[in-house]
């Protein structure tokens, strides 16, 4: 330690240049100068120059070579005069835009010498300026005195140098084993912390870039800034913002887009303006993010209880250097030491904090690890179950599936048959034309056959009764012999058969043919003036083999007029539910007297139009649905349950209405009504 200790430089005067116009020879007739008794004094953030003005006498100072030294390593330029009255005996030139090299004290604070030889006392004018704050602190004292000093701020710095060091390579390591980004966010954190701390020492200009005057100058707010970036992203990794409070997001982002403006603008213009932004990011950010912890902490998210620590730390030791910054607290030796003190402690503390959460996730893990593999058996369990089932009912579905397959063949089958009578009726149409004519010359010649052969047989008489006079009795004998052969009264009885069994079967014909052709009406496509009896009788001539003569039908058909329709679609209505009638009476033989009873009357401008039959009925379920199209009652391969649909859909185009009458044990009633005039054109 030095023998004697360094004079402080405590009473002194300024003067403030915001033009930075005047010069040493101006500054010495100035009579504005200010006395400012404080020892430590804070300039505050501005573009302007300050002059600095204290008197120093020779008999203060020994014999050895005496130093001033400025405390402020941030200073970029500054300037010293030695002034003896009106002449100026010495300049010297130092800050940060002086090559480290060619300062006369390799030392990162400002140092002048201060050479007094030959006089007993001198004035001392000192110009500093910066961007940033221009806190001014200064002493006097020898080599050994300075030497002193510095090896004791460059002792703490290594200390400082070797914690960050270690953390930088442990956290590298914790990166590259787990390769969880928030231990990379944290190891480029530390770094920049070192080289903005290092900047504000002025570290980086004496071992980094010694005679860089762009970067000495910009190097604090630029890694400061930078500083800022890499902190906010690490906080925003390790509290996992965007799962806890993602709201808050947008925070985050502004803080970091505040950063950048900060370093574009210290990039390309270098202003104070920059340096007070700077500052504001920082207090905001130390805030925002120090909420952020106390609401993830809230959420249940155990590994910010370190951090917020860690971030308090942070935040009251950058609050105190803004404070300090800004000039709202005095400025001390020791508040030289609370930003680095306060980095050192939250980069201990963040790692930690980063081991805490490490632990905290692992446990987590280990936890979700066993409730996965409970839950897994769980599941294998509920899977063995549910396959079981799902066998189960894929088994009944597959059995329902083949079930319904059968019947949609079934009815696939039914509707090609269908489609098939269809053709055979318009086949059968055709036929009936075709053959009307042969059958109405057959029935037309049967007749006149019947007269000729009578006459033949007249002729015949006449030979027989003139042969038993005339004839010899030879010829008399051989023909009684002939006839007895051929049996020739036989014959005679024969022949009146035949003819009347070929016009019982001629008239027959006539009227199958002619029922056919009034039932088909294929080549009416247009509304027609129909005779509905005839349409009746000709579906029951058709039916007529149908029921097989067990049926008896009664026709009380009352007088109606002619009526608008399709007659061969109101022909297909009949067939149906007729065909159905026949099938409910000869289907149940309890029936004693199966009868089918049509009635028809007239309803002033509609006509009704009855189907009853005496059979088993329908119950009211049935009755309710016997009109849904592929619901019937009939086994399989009997019935498509088209029938009855169609019929609805036709007496409906009609604008007519179909009901139905029927009740268990009581028989069944259809009642059709149809307007005698359709007003509208018929659509099918």
């Amino acid at each position: 330690m030095p023998d004697q200790e360094a004079i402080p430089v405590s009473q002194f005067e300024y003067l403030v240049d915001p033009g930075n116009e005047f010069t040493p020879e101006q500054i010495i007739h100035r009579k504005d100068f200010r006395e400012l008794a404080k020892r430590i004094h804070n300039f505050g953030i501005n573009s302007s120059s300050i002059w600095l003005r204290f008197r120093v006498k020779s008999e203060s100072l020994d014999d050895q070579r005496k130093f001033l030294v400025i405390n402020n390593s941030s200073l970029d330029e500054a300037h010293f005069f030695l002034a003896n009255g009106e002449k100026i005996l010495s300049h010297q030139m130092g800050g940060r835009v002086v090559d480290f090299h060619k300062k006369i004290i390799p030392t990162n604070k400002i140092a002048f010498e201060l050479d007094l030889s030959g006089i007993q006392e001198a004035d001392v004018y000192l110009k500093i300026k910066s961007n940033s704050s221009k806190i001014f602190s200064a002493y006097i004292a020898d080599l050994q005195q300075v030497n002193y000093k510095m090896n004791l701020q460059n002792i703490l710095f290594g200390v400082f140098t070797g914690i960050l060091a270690g953390l930088i390579v442990y956290n590298l390591f914790l990166f590259i084993a787990f390769r969880d980004e928030v231990y990379i966010l944290y190891t480029i954190h530390t770094i920049l912390i070192w080289f903005a701390k290092s900047s504000i020492f002025g570290y980086t200009q004496e071992l980094l870039w010694p005679s860089w005057e762009w970067m000495n100058i910009r190097s604090i707010v630029l890694f400061g800034s930078l500083t800022g970036i890499s902190i906010t992203l690490f906080a925003k990794e390790f509290l996992a913002i965007s799962r806890y409070t993602p709201k808050l997001k947008i925070g985050i982002t502004f803080l970091v887009g505040i950063f950048v403006f900060v370093v574009l603008d210290n990039i390309f213009f270098s202003q104070a303006a920059g340096y007070r932004i700077y500052l504001l990011a920082i207090g905001l950010l130390s805030i925002f993010v120090w909420f952020i912890g106390f609401r993830v902490l809230r959420k249940g998210y155990l590994p910010a209880r370190y951090f917020i620590i860690a971030w308090t730390v942070f935040a009251m030791g950058a609050l105190a250097h803004i404070s300090i910054e800004l000039g709202l607290i005095p400025f001390s030796s020791f508040s030289v030491y609370i930003l680095p003190l306060a980095a050192t402690l939250q980069v201990i503390l963040f790692s930690f904090a980063l081991a805490d959460r490490k632990s905290i996730l692992e446990s987590e893990k280990e936890k979700e690890q066993y409730d996965i593999l409970k839950v897994l058996k769980q599941n294998e369990s509920l899977i063995i179950e549910q396959n079981e089932l799902l066998e189960e009912k894929v088994k009944q579905r597959t059995e329902e599936l083949e079930y319904t397959l059968h019947n949609l063949q079934s009815t696939q089958t039914q509707m090609v048959n269908q489609e098939k009578m269809a053709s055979l009726g318009q086949l059968t149409a055709g036929i009936a034309h075709e053959i009307n004519n042969p059958i109405n010359f057959v029935s037309s010649n049967i007749s006149p056959l019947r007269r000729d052969i009578g006459d033949l047989l007249e002729v015949v008489e006449l030979y027989r009764k003139k042969g038993k006079l005339e004839f010899s009795p030879e010829s008399q004998k051989e023909i009684d012999k002939l006839e007895r052969e051929i049996e020739f009264e036989y014959i005679l009885q024969e022949i009146d058969q035949l003819l009347r069994g070929m016009e019982d079967g001629a008239k027959r014909t006539v009227e199958i043919v002619k029922g056919l052709r009034l039932f088909s009406r294929v080549d009416e496509q247009d509304v027609k003036k129909v005779d509905i009896h005839d349409g009746i009788n000709s579906t029951l001539v058709l039916l007529n083999s149908a029921m097989a003569g067990k049926i008896k039908v009664n026709k009380e058909f009352g007088n109606i007029p002619m009526v608008e329709c399709l007659a061969g679609k109101m022909n297909q209505v009949f067939m149906n539910i007729i065909t159905n009638a026949i099938h409910a009476l000869l289907d149940h033989a309890k029936i004693a007297e199966p009868t089918l009873t049509i009635r028809t009357s007239l309803l002033g401008e509609k006509i009704k139009i009855e189907i009853e039959d005496n059979g088993p009925g329908m119950p009211s379920h049935v009755k309710q649905r016997i009109f849904e199209p592929f619901f019937t009652t009939k086994a399989v391969g009997k019935g498509t349950g088209l029938g009855l649909s169609i019929v609805y859909t036709i007496i409906e185009n009609h604008k007519g209405t179909l009901h139905v009458d029927t009740a268990e044990g009581r028989g069944t009633n259809f009642i059709i009504t149809l307007p005698i005039y359709q007003t509208t054109p018929y659509n099918d």
